[in-house]
């Protein structure tokens, strides 16, 4: 079977065996030291390092803590910050080109059967051994969510050795697990949590938590806010944030939870001790004091927490929308929200006691409009952080129009998913994509700190590779060149310009209106219509004659859309079958997973958005439905039919905790018009 790493058998052989530094041979493998002065994450990768080691050859490598253990040959992984003097009497350079520095580091074969990851900091070292695992032994950094793994081979010989990494352009790179249906109910064994909302019901399994954090730090990330909603006070919520840390992320906090409290945590606070307080910082300002206090006692164990500053409602919504007493006019709403963060940075300093707390406040929404408008105040220190405008993946008006304070730390917040509008089920963001708003971000000096809503992390693995490498080393990438890379690796050389083609045309199959300028009708858009429009047309053909559907000529042109795509997609899977059954093995499956199964689901969306809005169309104008709505059951077919394909093997159950777009309620909703039409025939 060819696996990803069969293509790097020439990096690692280019010199004679002779000269090569031994990794792992028939007889063993290189012993691993890393430092009894560096922390638990540094080890952590090492185990990785064994592990990958493992796989490939089936000798699994010692890991030891003192020098005097590691004889030749020896894999030395440590810090600059923790361990100058060792990394100095092996080298003499990379201590100097690194003291000081943050996450760079230096990969080389060091004389007298060593070899050096050696990091300006410990996450400079930790990833060291990331960089080092991904080029030069070829193992996928998202292996988990790929499938891919390194082909087997008696030995390992590293002939040479160059690697390099300055300090990354954004200091701070993270993921957001939001709208994590798929991923909290994939595995059981996460626990419940009580949450008045019903999207929100169990917590990721601890299996799946450590593949999520391991995935993060092998594509050098170093934050994350581990899911939405998080109540740090329930054990299993907490044990979430536990993995992070221990695997050396930065740990944060959704935007609708400032100090790490949603407006959920709030109620439940006050519900435990048996009181209902409304959630009104109007009228119940020190309950809101109270909450605060209570949760950032239980954050501020972590030490390197990123605070979360703001004033939300319940639920992703305005806190004037859970609060009737919030003043009408904006000045005010801001004054309040200011005050908030004002009261929140004292608490903050109370409890952190770090010189400068890192914080930040996320712009989303009303903070948009209400920065825009000048009705916001900041803390001192506490970084502001742009928001896009969701599935229109373009910064909001705020991050043109307000003037950069000097000294203050800017990022952004970018989705490559979105519920509900999608992309959630498919990706929708093309590496091009993305890279022009992250330009936007560099030029404007806001790349202090950058969070990506990854969504289900699966669906969007393309996305989130291309996005790694966009936010370490911005100046280097060039999305053309990394789409060349990524898919070679992946699928050969041979087959690389075929298998971008197919990847370009399913991305180009979304309508493009000239003024939107991004993708139209993803997922969630064409979802909702279909069932907006679905229910309504049932209730018409149950005898409410008076109910009208919609405007025939808007039922027209969104049919004439949705089928634009469904045929441009028809394309694109034309393309990518054809890919498949050139590819053999791990390669097929990715491909099939990631490109065809997705693209199946889009079509049959598309199918089925089209039939339904051509058989309301139809009743609207008299005529009669049901060849559209057969062309809809053919659409939701099409769907499960790509479903299927990505839940084979292990991934049997990848949707069954498919809550947020919900697709029983189309398909009930296309077999109920379906039999409607039967009874009326």
């Amino acid at each position: 079977m060819r696996t990803w790493a069969t293509r790097f058998l020439p990096l690692l052989l280019a010199a004679p065996l002779s000269a090569a530094f031994p990794l792992a041979s028939p007889s063993g493998a290189a012993t691993v030291l890393v430092p009894a002065a560096e922390p638990e994450f540094v080890r952590l990768a090492a185990e990785d390092l064994i592990g990958d080691v493992r796989r490939i050859t089936g000798q699994t490598a010692r890991l030891v803590r003192e020098r005097a253990a590691c004889p030749a040959p020896c894999v030395v992984i440590a810090s600059v910050e923790n361990s100058a003097a060792l990394i100095e009497a092996l080298a003499s350079g990379p201590a100097a080109e690194l003291r000081g520095k943050w996450e760079a580091h230096r990969g080389l074969l060091a004389g007298d059967g060593t070899l050096l990851l050696a990091g300006s900091d410990a996450r400079g070292a930790m990833f060291a051994v990331y960089h080092f695992l991904e080029e030069t032994l070829g193992v996928d950094p998202m292996h988990h969510w790929s499938g891919l793994t390194p082909a087997a081979r008696a030995r390992i010989d590293i002939a040479s050795l160059g690697l390099r990494a300055n300090e990354p352009t954004f200091r701070f790179r993270g993921w957001f697990l939001n709208d994590e249906d798929l991923l909290t109910e994939f595995e059981e064994g996460g626990g419940v949590r009580t949450l008045a909302y019903a999207f929100y019901n169990r917590i990721i399994s601890p299996a799946i938590a450590r593949r999520v954090m391991e995935s993060a730090v092998r594509l050098r990330f170093n934050l994350i806010i581990p899911a939405s909603f998080v109540d740090i006070t329930n054990p299993a919520e907490a044990a979430l944030i536990d993995e992070a840390a221990r695997r050396g992320l930065f740990v944060s906090m959704h935007h609708v939870e400032p100090m790490g409290v949603s407006g959920f945590g709030f109620q439940n606070y006050w519900r435990l001790r048996g009181r209902s307080v409304p959630y009104s910082m109007v009228t119940h300002a020190a309950a809101f004091e109270e909450v605060w206090r209570y949760y950032a006692s239980h954050w501020a164990r972590y030490p390197n927490v990123i605070w979360q500053l703001g004033l939300r409602g319940i639920g992703d919504r305005p806190v004037w929308a859970a609060d009737p007493s919030v003043p009408p006019d904006m000045a005010s709403r801001g004054k309040l929200i200011s005050d908030a963060m004002a009261k929140q940075w004292e608490i903050v300093k109370s409890v952190d006691k770090r010189p400068q707390p890192l914080a930040t406040t996320t712009l989303w929404m009303e903070g948009a409009q209400l920065h825009r408008d000048r009705h916001l105040q900041f803390p001192p220190g506490v970084g502001v952080i742009f928001a896009d405008n969701g599935p229109g993946w373009k910064w909001e008006p705020d991050f043109y129009s307000v003037e950069r304070q000097p000294g203050r730390p800017y990022g952004v917040y970018q989705h490559h998913q979105f519920w509900s509008a999608g992309p959630h089920l498919a990706q929708g963001v093309s590496p091009a994509l993305a890279h022009r708003q992250v330009k936007l971000a560099v030029e404007r000096g806001s790349n202090w700190y950058i969070v990506l809503n990854v969504g289900n992390i699966r669906e969007f693995i393309l996305g989130i590779a291309a996005s790694a490498e966009m936010t370490r080393d911005f100046d280097g990438f060039h999305p053309e060149a990394f789409m060349r890379h990524w898919v070679a690796r992946r699928f050969g050389v041979a087959r690389a310009s075929d298998v971008i083609a197919a990847y370009r045309a399913h991305f180009d199959a979304f309508v493009v209106p000239e003024d939107r300028g991004t993708p139209s009708l993803l997922d969630g858009q064409m979802l909702a219509a279909a069932k907006r429009y679905g229910t309504r047309l049932q209730s018409r053909l149950r005898g409410a004659a008076d109910t009208p559907i919609e405007k025939p000529e808007t039922l027209a042109s969104l049919a004439g859309a949705a089928e634009r795509q469904r045929d441009a997609w028809a394309r694109a899977l034309e393309l990518a079958r054809n890919e498949a059954k050139q590819l053999k093995g791990e390669s097929a499956a990715l491909l099939e997973n990631n490109l065809i199964a997705q693209t199946l689901i889009l079509r049959g969306l598309a199918g089925a958005a089209a039939g339904l809005l051509r058989a309301a169309h139809a009743v609207e104008t008299g005529q009669p439905p049901a060849d559209h709505v057969e062309l809809a059951a053919r659409g939701m077919a099409e769907v499960r039919e790509g479903q299927k394909l990505a839940s084979r093997g292990a991934w049997q159950h990848w949707y069954r905790g498919d809550r947020k777009m919900y697709l029983d309620e189309l398909e009930a909703i296309v077999r109920d018009l379906t039999a409607l039409q039967r009874q009326t025939r």
